[in-house]
Parts: C-alpha cells; structure tokens; sequence
C-alpha cells in the first residue's frame, strides 16, 4: 500500500521529494521478504541491498509514479481546473489541466535558487529540470515541507519558510488529502489539487523543492534549491479553459 507507506514517511520527517531518508527504509522493509524468497543468491541478494543501501533518494522515483498514477486519474473530467501535470525539460516548463486533456501550457523554465555543493557556483547551474515536479502536483514535496524542517538543509531557507510553504500552497488548491497528513499543522491534509483560477487570481505560485543539474549533460546534481512555474503558463491555461468553454 504506497500511499499508507507514503504517508508514514511524511510523518517520519520525509517530503518525498528531495527528502527521503524514512521511505527508503520503509520500502526496502517491504520489500526484504520478497528479495529473500525470490531464490537469488546471497551474492544478488547482497548487491541488491547494497544498491538500496547507496542513496537515500531510492524511493523518491516509486513515489513519482505513485502521484503521475494518481493524478493520471484526475485528468480528463469535463469543466475541470485542475493541474495534472507539471513538467520541465530545462528549456520549458510545461503543465496540463484536466478539464484540457491533449494539451500543454509552456512557459520559459526558471532558474532554481538554493545552496550548491562545494566547488559549484549559480552560473555552473542550469535551467529547471526533471519530471519530479509531479510530487508536487500531487501535493507532497515543497507542498508538504512542514513534515520535514530538515530540508533546510539542502533547499535553503529557514524552517519557518518550510511551514510557511505548506500552508500558502492551500491557497492554490481545491482540498486536502485526508489520507496524507502534516502532523506540525495539526494533522492537516497536504494540500491537493492546484486550481489555475486560484493561482491566477491570488499570484501565488506552486513551490516546487527540486535538484539543481549542471548546465553540462552528465556532471548532474549540483545543488538544490527552491523554484516556482512561471506564470505565463497558467494565465496560457486559463485562457484555453475559457476558449474551450465558451466563458
């Protein structure tokens, strides 16, 4: 069950985005007995667990396809505002509304802002990049950063920003997910379901927390940081939801 697993990790100080310390335990603990019944030698077996044991960060990519599965469900419902997708291929960042299905809504990607790793500077860094943004779509990363003060240390910032973040992003969106919760704001639901409409009339931004890639293929993370979509590309989707519905 991801989502339980998921929601334990947030209660263990994990965003689940760029903290991931706690599902990475919780899911290699899932998954132990199956590795060990599945017959691979003791030598496999060691090399599996070795590789889990390398990154932190293992459980970060089931936590992905856990929100793109989710939000995948929600796209395609008639008169719907909902973001679905968010995106960003270093040169774009694109997202997609459910009640728009086939179509993208692009801006220029931004840059992000954060602390690099030493013996980087901000001009080594290159535009905003990366499908992981999907955990925010979904409400966990920079929307659930008041489960995890610790990151921090990675994105910058203080921890009062952190808790901040969590509770202006319920400005932009429709709910809360019940079943994933903050316990620092009294067991409040992530905030779930950015709406274009409250984006565009309050000017607030989803907060995405993501890595900081070299500008040159294959050097990779450098930093990490905080970054935000531009907003060109939500003012695009609310003017192709009103064209598509007549309003």
């Amino acid at each position: 069950d991801l989502r339980l697993m998921l929601a334990q990790a947030l209660h263990m100080g994990d965003e689940c985005h760029n903290r991931n310390n706690a599902g990475t335990t919780l899911l290699i603990q899932a998954l132990t007995p199956g590795i060990i019944q599945a017959g691979y030698s003791v030598e496999q077996q060691r090399e599996v667990f070795e590789f889990v044991a390398s990154s932190d960060y293992f459980s970060g990519p089931t936590w992905m396809a856990m929100c793109k599965a989710a939000m995948d469900a929600a796209h395609g419902i008639e008169y719907s505002t909902v973001v679905t997708t968010m995106a960003r291929n270093g040169v774009e960042f694109g997202l997609r509304v459910s009640g728009l299905p086939g179509q993208w809504f692009t801006g220029p990607a931004q840059q992000v802002i954060g602390p690099m790793f030493a013996g980087y500077k901000p001009e080594d860094s290159g535009l905003d990049i990366g499908d992981s943004a999907i955990t925010e779509t979904y409400g966990i990363g920079g929307f659930a950063m008041a489960t995890a003060p610790a990151i921090v240390a990675l994105v910058g910032g203080t921890v009062e920003e952190a808790i901040d973040f969590s509770r202006q992003m319920r400005e932009i969106t429709l709910g809360e997910n019940p079943n994933v919760t903050i316990p620092l704001l009294g067991f409040m639901g992530v905030p779930s379901a950015i709406d274009i409409t409250r984006v565009g009339s309050s000017g607030i931004l989803p907060v995405i927390n993501t890595a900081i890639a070299h500008k040159d293929a294959g050097v990779g993370m450098i930093g990490a940081g905080i970054v935000h979509p531009p907003f060109a590309c939500f003012e695009k989707a609310i003017l192709g939801w009103c064209e598509r519905y007549g309003v």
